[in-house]
């Protein structure tokens, strides 16, 4: 880079230096973007199996949502901060014996700096999450979501040590923005497949409308809501 600027003038280093910046910016701003290592955005299956996730929690719909599942015969994965899981062990406790699995989104949730976190700053984050769950559930997270689903550099490598798995999407309905449930439904449901990843939220106004339309609508097409092992999981 020294010797473009040295050699072939100021235009020619700047536009390296801006080359080399986008090669790291853009697989850590784009979320499910592989360069920087696996995002597990869908899982193998024949059968129409899609895996539910539900992000931000646990919250005080989470027993409201809880029982929308027990009536819609789904089984899901809750990506809970663990900061709140912390506050409200109950709830952990309450995912897990009625069925469901609990993933790390983090401790805090810090959705405008972790893609920017050092190293230090992402592990702190994803072994808090870690350690609270464990606390109540017995045994830590395999799966972790970024907040946002940003990533940098230094997160796959914390996850590999940690035998974890970084857990994308396949579709998601914008529900932390949108507040419209058929709006939100319309979203996720113009991209599942069969094994797909379905994103979503908990813990705010329309949560639970958007929710059942994407559930019931599903399940009127024949889809089944299941948990993946590791060994269905696909970049």
């Amino acid at each position: 880079m020294l010797a473009l600027f040295w050699r072939h003038a100021y235009v020619a280093g700047v536009g390296v230096l801006a080359l080399s910046h986008a090669l790291v910016l853009y697989p850590t701003l784009r979320p499910n973007v592989q360069w920087l290592g696996a995002v597990m955005t869908r899982f193998r299956t024949d059968r129409k199996d899609v895996w539910l996730t539900i992000d931000d929690g646990p919250t005080d719909d989470t027993r409201a949502v809880l029982d929308l599942f027990d009536r819609y015969n789904v089984k899901a994965t809750f990506f809970v901060k663990g900061v709140l899981a912390a506050s409200h062990p109950e709830l952990v406790r309450e995912i897990v014996q009625r069925g469901h699995t609990i993933g790390n989104h983090s401790n805090t949730h810090p959705a405008g700096t972790f893609w920017c976190a050092p190293p230090a700053r992402i592990a702190r984050e994803v072994d808090l999450c870690n350690d609270a769950v464990a606390a109540v559930a017995g045994e830590p997270p395999r799966w972790f979501r970024a907040p946002v689903g940003l990533k940098n550099p230094f997160v796959h490598p914390h996850l590999e040590r940690r035998a974890m798995r970084l857990i994308g999407w396949t579709a998601r309905g914008y529900d932390a923005v949108l507040t419209d449930p058929d709006a939100i439904a319309k979203r996720v449901l113009r991209d599942v497949k069969p094994g797909a990843i379905l994103l979503m939220h908990q813990g705010l106004r329309h949560s639970l409308p958007s929710l059942e339309r994407v559930i019931a609508t599903l399940r009127a097409e024949g889809y089944a809501f299941v948990v993946p092992n590791d060994a269905q999981l696909i970049a």
